[in-house]
């Protein structure tokens, strides 16, 4: 899955304009093709974040297409993933007003190999946001409590950080995002990044919703892969 384990409130509650508080509602439509030598599918992630006057909900689905018949050929879904997390925080006009609690939970299913599931996982913590004035620079870090159903954990934690760059180099419409999650399963370390390069083309016809770009998926020991894999993915994104 593109995302797996994804644990981001990327933006704090809300941002102060002179006309007060303005909520940071994104809500976006990735199709992203992956290029990786052992993947070359498409996936869909439809995703959303909404802040309210007590914290936040990000989530995201993600739908792989690559599954294949008898001749190979590509006639459906091959998997989809749910992450949904809810940021905590009552205390927006306080002094601690950047930490929340959060509460998340990840979970998928495959059609592949005779079907398999991706165990249900149940994460609790704290994060805290740094942020510049206007919001166009942010960087999370999140510390969580993970449990995993089914599966041996000698460390049950999962460590995330998460960035997000607005007008990247003074280039409107350009943004550079992404994260880094390390967690464990059994004994072993794993790691995933997915730093994200995003452009608004469409600013230059009167549509602002379009973006082109894409990913690069960087991780270690993951899913059923031992070591270090670098996979390319580039599409578009319609934010609604």
């Amino acid at each position: 899955m593109r995302r797996l384990l994804l644990s981001i409130c990327s933006l704090c509650a809300f941002v102060v304009t002179a006309q007060g508080e303005t909520p940071l509602t994104d809500t976006n439509l990735q199709i992203q093709y992956d290029f990786g030598k052992d993947r070359r599918l498409v996936t869909a992630t439809f995703e959303m974040f909404h802040p309210d006057a007590w914290g936040n909900t990000f989530f995201f689905v993600d739908v792989d297409f690559n599954f294949r018949n008898e001749a190979n050929r590509n006639i459906g879904p091959s998997g989809t993933y749910l992450e949904i997390a809810r940021c905590l925080n009552f205390w927006q006009k306080s002094a601690a007003k950047d930490l929340s609690l959060q509460v998340e939970y990840n979970g998928g299913l495959g059609a592949m190999f005779g079907g398999y599931t991706i165990n249900h996982a149940f994460l609790a913590g704290v994060n805290y946001c740094l942020h510049n004035s206007d919001y166009t620079k942010t960087f999370n870090m999140v510390v969580l409590y993970k449990k995993f159903i089914g599966l041996k954990q000698n460390v049950p934690m999962q460590f995330t950080i998460v960035w997000g760059l607005k007008d990247l180099f003074g280039l409107k419409g350009l943004s550079f995002s992404g994260y880094g999650d390390i967690w464990w399963e059994g004994n072993t370390t794993i790691f995933q990044s997915e730093p994200q390069l995003w452009y608004c083309i469409g600013q230059f016809f009167h549509c602002s919703h379009l973006n082109i770009g894409g990913e690069l998926e960087i991780s270690a020991n993951f899913a059923n892969d031992r070591g270090w894999r670098c996979r390319p993915c580039l599409g578009a994104k319609w934010v609604f």
